[in-house]
């Protein structure tokens, strides 16, 4: 029996439409369509929570981005979709340096009033329709507890008091909490709470994020599939089984699990892409784990990832990566 019951084992792409400070939220329906038509049921929207207030004033929501938000659920709902909406910045917490956050999401209420101000904006708008074709995920990757930034103390705190607000408003939500240490660790201590975790699909580093620049990645060695990681352990399909057992563990305890995040950066060599990715998707598909590409369309996707050793297919004006996509639709 799978270790997962709970969840959907849902298949999908994370969109970057809503993903920085500066994105369009231009929502493309092709993306829906096309996700649709090859089978997959699952798109998470990775958003900035700047890009729907005004004059960067938390409580004075902007209706226009908003509106965009809501296209993207809908067309969610027009293709048979479960949409996940995730704030990727969150206020108070990103993983995206991009923008200095004025507090700290783990440590100040200040922070924490935001952040439950506008998960509650959102359970109000989107109360009425069924958590099997909307999800909340709170927040994307919390850092490495540690007693500066968050302990898991304070991650627990925060996550406990956001989802009884939610609850006050769509007491049916289906929420979601990321892994701790950027999506690696699970938090059994909110297994009492009836809601999901999401993990990540980037390990070992040295393949997914080689010559990412947000990582330090540029000096890395080229990546092997099975072979060493930045630090020197050797990684093969074994260990990758370790690494996602705390995951399964947690899944037998009754909690939903779904991958949330996984895929590799353009420079890797696809051959590697592909023998380490399937062997992710062997381990992770017996249990009932779904999971969902970062990304869709770019550098870690199957559609314009401007990988330099690929023979793209043509489609429609963009570049397919055809045997990245028909790996994934075997499982």
């Amino acid at each position: 029996m799978p270790a997962q019951t709970i969840l959907p084992r849902w298949r999908g792409f994370n969109l970057l439409d809503f993903f920085t400070t500066k994105s369009s939220g231009d929502i493309s329906e092709d993306d829906f369509r096309w996700i649709s038509d090859w089978g997959f049921d699952f798109v998470r929207l990775p958003m900035c929570y700047t890009l729907w207030i005004e004059e960067d004033d938390a409580y004075r929501p902007f209706e226009p981005m908003l509106e965009r938000i809501d296209r993207a659920v809908q067309l969610g709902d027009r293709y048979g979709i479960h949409v996940s909406l995730n704030f990727h910045r969150a206020p108070g917490y990103s993983v995206n340096r991009e923008r200095e956050e004025p507090f700290n999401l783990w440590k100040d209420q200040e922070a924490l009033d935001a952040f439950i101000f506008h998960w509650q904006l959102f359970a109000k708008r989107y109360r009425g329709i069924p958590s099997a074709k909307l999800s909340f995920d709170l927040v994307n990757e919390p850092a490495s507890p540690s007693p500066q930034a968050m302990t898991r103390e304070d991650h627990e705190r925060v996550v406990r008091a956001t989802v009884a607000a939610i609850r006050e408003v769509d007491p049916e939500r289906l929420v979601i909490a990321d892994g701790l240490s950027w999506g690696n660790d699970p938090s059994p201590e909110l297994s009492d709470l009836g809601i999901g975790q999401s993990c990540r699909a980037y390990a070992p580093m040295i393949v997914s994020h080689y010559k990412a620049s947000w990582v330090n990645g540029e000096g890395w060695p080229m990546p092997t599939w099975p072979g060493p990681d930045v630090s020197g352990e050797h990684w093969d399909r074994t260990r990758l089984e370790q690494h996602y057992q705390r995951w399964l563990d947690l899944a037998r305890m009754g909690v939903g699990v779904h991958c949330g995040e996984g895929g590799a950066f353009c420079h890797t060599p696809h051959d590697v892409v592909l023998r380490w990715f399937r062997d992710v998707l062997e381990i992770l598909t017996p249990e009932g784990i779904g999971y969902s590409l970062w990304n869709f369309r770019g550098t870690f996707g199957i559609v314009d990832s401007n990988r330099q050793d690929v023979g793209y297919e043509d489609w429609h004006g963009h570049k397919l990566d055809r045997q990245f996509l028909e790996l994934l639709r075997q499982f």
